[in-house]
């Protein structure tokens, strides 16, 4: 049996332990991102859900936003004005124009603006995106199709059927906007 590295032996396993001096860059880099978060002063903002709010909410980040559909939205250009605190505490404010937002690369409010405009079920009422989003700032843009692929497959891998189908029907809800427009 070997535990925490240690085998049979009761020696550590080539690797890990003792007599291991090179620093793996993963780790390195692991160590660096610690380090910068914990010189970052985290400012909580909680905004509480209003009756012309689309979303209100965040994540593990420190982000934490509210969306509004701006005063001149209308139905050919759906726009949505997002408002919050970024990761580092600072405050925000940006517009989206619903219709020009692309899936392949978007950011995780841009997404929660279009989850909010499609009216995207959401499962146990948080969320219709993949689970990485939490991990996502405020300007960091990811390809949220292939997102949904990885989470699609490790639903299926631990036999999550009915996480599987819903992350099928949350992405073929953004399949079927892209294909729209």
């Amino acid at each position: 049996m070997y535990i925490n590295g240690i085998g049979k032996t009761g020696y550590p396993m080539a690797g890990f332990g003792a007599g291991r001096t090179q620093q793996n860059t993963t780790e390195k880099s692991f160590a660096k991102q610690l380090n910068h978060a914990a010189n970052i002063p985290k400012t909580y903002q909680i905004y509480m859900p209003e009756e012309d709010m689309l979303y209100s909410g965040g994540n593990g980040t420190g982000l934490s936003f509210y969306l509004k559909y701006a005063e001149n939205s209308t139905e050919d250009d759906p726009t949505v004005i997002a408002k919050g605190v970024d990761e580092n505490g600072d405050e925000f404010e940006k517009t989206i124009h619903i219709n020009k937002i692309n899936p392949k690369c978007a950011t995780v409010v841009e997404m929660r603006a279009l989850e909010a405009h499609l009216g995207v079920s959401k499962l146990g009422g948080f969320t219709s995106l993949p689970l990485e989003t939490g991990a996502m700032g405020l300007n960091d843009r990811m390809d949220f199709m292939d997102m949904f692929q990885k989470q699609i497959s490790d639903m299926r891998l631990l036999s999550q059927k009915r996480a599987e189908a819903y992350y099928r029907y949350s992405m073929q809800a953004y399949w079927d906007f892209m294909h729209r427009k």
